[in-house]
């Protein structure tokens, strides 16, 4: 699988290191009255869903950026990149 870096192009799979569902980039305050349950959810339930998912990659063998990759699982067509400090970004502004 090639992977379309926002800076460096395309790079084989094989420089990245999958972290997995890119919702842990929401992880829950610690401070909520809730936080136990929050936190549990947020590290041991996941989905495994068929179709269009939003994932984190590390370049590990590259500039070690992280990245959020949209990804089709039934058919490894990749559909965005980003870098996940922008996304972070994006989601913090929005709030």
């Amino acid at each position: 699988m090639i992977i379309p870096h926002p800076l460096l192009g395309p790079r084989d799979a094989e420089e990245f290191v999958y972290l997995g569902d890119a919702s842990l980039l929401d992880r829950p305050d610690w401070q909520e009255e809730n936080a136990d349950a929050a936190f549990f959810t947020y590290q041991y339930l996941r989905d495994n869903p068929a179709g269009t998912h939003r994932e984190l990659w590390f370049h590990e063998q590259g500039d070690r950026s992280w990245l959020v990759v949209t990804r089709d699982t039934t058919t490894h067509d990749i559909l965005n990149v980003e870098f996940a400090s922008d996304v972070a970004l994006a989601k913090a502004g929005s709030r």
